[in-house]
């Protein structure tokens, strides 16, 4: 099984969450979701802002990413010594994707090879 997370591209350049990844400017993702699924898991109004607080400059947010990410159900991964792996795959995003998945090999999410994408594994 594979967990797959991808980040968002908007805004400028050197600006994105992939950038400040690389750059080592963030060292944490956080994701979020209204529901429980996996690999969140429940938190309250206060822990959502102790654990932002917490990780600040690990999880390197703007406002309009602490503001996405502030819902019931979290899940923060750390990590380190990241590298970029040659060559890039071309991720085929579908409409009802989330950007944190859960599937069986990366084939399944890759251009030319994708297959529909359910939600069957990140049930409880």
């Amino acid at each position: 099984m594979v967990h797959l997370v991808y980040c968002d591209n908007t805004g400028k350049k050197g600006e994105h969450e992939l950038d400040k990844i690389l750059s080592g400017q963030k060292s944490m993702v956080v994701r979020s979701a209204a529901g429980r699924k996996i690999p969140h898991s429940r938190v309250f109004e206060e822990e959502i802002n102790q654990v932002f607080a917490d990780n600040e400059e690990k999880l390197a947010l703007t406002e309009k990413q602490r503001a996405r990410w502030h819902k019931k159900c979290i899940c923060i991964v750390e990590f380190e010594k990241v590298e970029v792996v040659e060559p890039a795959l071309e991720f085929e995003k579908q409409s009802n994707m989330d950007d944190w998945l859960i599937i069986e090999k990366i084939e399944d999410v890759l251009v030319g090879t994708s297959i529909p994408y359910n939600y069957e594994k990140s049930r409880f």
